[in-house]
């Protein structure tokens, strides 16, 4: 199973190399990592660590996720991951074993399911998580705690959905559609940890509003949209 890893970073400079040196390096056979413009030494680091860089001069979370997805090379799976050093990169076997079994088509790393550390997840960010996965679960049926952005996929189901949301609400178009069109959505247990540096959601009151109004609003507009089911997308 080829696995590629995706990391969308802006300013990790502090934290990029932790988790690049963290990666198991017989798990992965590509890394990328897709820089929104970092005024720091991120890429210099990424490199130097043999990550593919990428500089995606056009800004938002889920546009530097798409780049990813396109530049990867045969994958059969492919991973995102933060460059924050909040996740574990040495989990992934976990990330990989139901989809390595044949139990899933996506896998959604829980962090509210996990070994949560203190001070890593602000009240308000944990609220509405919580929040936006219980909307989930009334609308689409899907048994889902958290949101968070250590998840894998299959490649063949990420082409199947054609994926488009280019801001934050790109945390809930893949659950969301995915359920929709039939794909098997299942969530692990992850650990989380205090992020290095400032989130540029949670870290400010415009992140965190912008980055609510662009998960809520996609669950419930998600829901409304047609999609094409599974026997349907494979025989596109």
């Amino acid at each position: 199973m080829r696995v590629a890893i995706v990391i969308p970073a802006l300013d990790e400079a502090g934290s990029i190399g932790r988790v690049l040196d963290d990666i198991p390096a017989s798990l992965a056979a590509e890394v990328l990592v897709v820089d929104g413009g970092s005024k720091d030494a991120t890429r210099e680091i990424a490199a130097a660590k043999g990550a593919r860089v990428i500089l995606e001069a056009r800004r938002g979370y889920g546009r530097a996720c798409l780049t990813g997805i396109e530049r990867t090379n045969g994958a059969d799976v492919v991973v995102f991951l933060d460059g924050d050093y909040s996740d574990r990169p040495a989990e992934l076997p976990r990330l990989l074993a139901p989809i390595r079994d044949g139990a899933a088509d996506i896998v959604l790393g829980s962090r509210l399911r996990g070994a949560l550390a203190a001070g890593a997840m602000p009240w308000h960010q944990h609220l509405g998580n919580r929040l936006a996965a219980g909307l989930i679960r009334v609308l689409y049926g899907v048994r889902l705690t958290d949101l968070g952005p250590f998840r894998a996929v299959r490649r063949d189901v990420l082409e199947a959905l054609a994926l488009r949301e280019q801001t934050y609400g790109w945390a809930v178009e893949l659950p969301t559609r995915g359920a929709r069109a039939g794909w098997r959505v299942v969530e692990v247990p992850v650990s989380y940890h205090p992020r290095i540096g400032v989130s540029k959601i949670s870290g400010t009151l415009r992140g965190t509003l912008g980055a609510a109004w662009c998960i809520l609003t996609g669950i419930v507009v998600n829901r409304l949209r047609p999609e094409a089911r599974v026997g349907e997308a494979r025989s596109a």
